[in-house]
C-alpha cells in the first residue's frame, strides 16, 4: 500500500520540483545562457547516504531542453549521463539547513568539463528569490507586511533543522555509546 502510494506521488512531486527549478532558472538569464549550449545533454543527481527509513528517491535524471531549462527524464535512467552531480551527504535535515541558511550543498561534479563548470556555477549562484515571488503574487504592500513573518519562519526552521541535526549526531546511528549501550551524553543535572 505504501509502496503504491509512493509510486503514485513521487512522479508528481518530481514534476513539481522540475517546474520550481525551471522557475528559478528563468528568473536568472545568466543561468539559462549557461545551459543553452548543453541542450540535449543529460545530468543525474546522485544522493549518497539517504536515510533508509525514508522512502527512496525517484530517479533524479534530467535533460537540458533547447530553451536552456530542464526536463525530468522520469523512469528513463538506462543511459549514461553526460554529467553526474553527487551529493556525498544527502541527509535531508542537513540539506534543509543548508538551503534555509542560503549555503549551497556540497556537490561533487563529474563529467564533461564545460558542462561541469556551468553546473557548478548554477549550484553556487542560483537562489530562489521567495520575496520577489511573494511580491508578484500578492503585491508590494502585502509582501512587505508578510516578509517579516516569512523571515522569522525561515529562521525558526533553520534553528529546528540545526537542533534536529545536533540530536541526530548525538543520539542517532553511529553516535558514541556508553557502557550501558545508550547514547553517551551529559548525566542528569545536579
Amino acid at each position: 500500500m505504501l509502496q503504491t502510494l509512493h509510486e503514485m506521488l513521487a512522479p508528481a512531486a518530481m514534476e513539481r520540483l522540475t517546474l520550481l527549478i525551471n522557475h528559478v532558472l528563468r528568473r536568472e538569464p545568466a543561468a539559462v545562457e549557461r545551459l543553452l549550449p548543453h541542450a540535449g545533454r543529460s545530468l543525474r543527481v546522485e544522493p549518497e547516504g539517504w536515510p533508509a527509513w525514508l522512502p527512496s528517491l525517484p530517479a533524479l535524471a534530467f535533460r537540458v531542453t533547447p530553451a536552456g531549462l530542464l526536463e525530468w527524464c522520469g523512469a528513463d535512467t538506462d543511459f549514461a549521463p553526460d554529467l553526474r552531480l553527487r551529493l556525498p551527504d544527502a541527509d535531508p535535515a542537513r540539506l534543509a539547513l543548508q538551503a534555509l541558511s542560503g549555503r549551497p550543498p556540497e556537490v561533487q561534479v563529474e563529467g564533461d568539463a564545460r558542462f561541469a563548470a556551468d553546473a557548478s556555477w548554477l549550484v553556487e549562484n542560483l537562489r530562489w528569490d521567495i520575496a520577489d515571488d511573494v511580491e508578484r503574487l500578492l503585491g508590494p504592500a502585502a509582501a512587505q507586511a508578510l516578509m517579516p513573518v516569512l523571515t522569522a519562519a525561515r529562521a525558526g526552521l533553520a534553528r529546528a533543522a540545526a537542533t534536529a541535526q545536533a540530536l541526530a549526531a548525538r543520539f542517532g546511528p553511529g553516535a558514541p555509546r556508553g557502557s550501558n549501550g545508550f547514547a553517551a551524553g551529559p548525566g542528569p543535572a545536579r
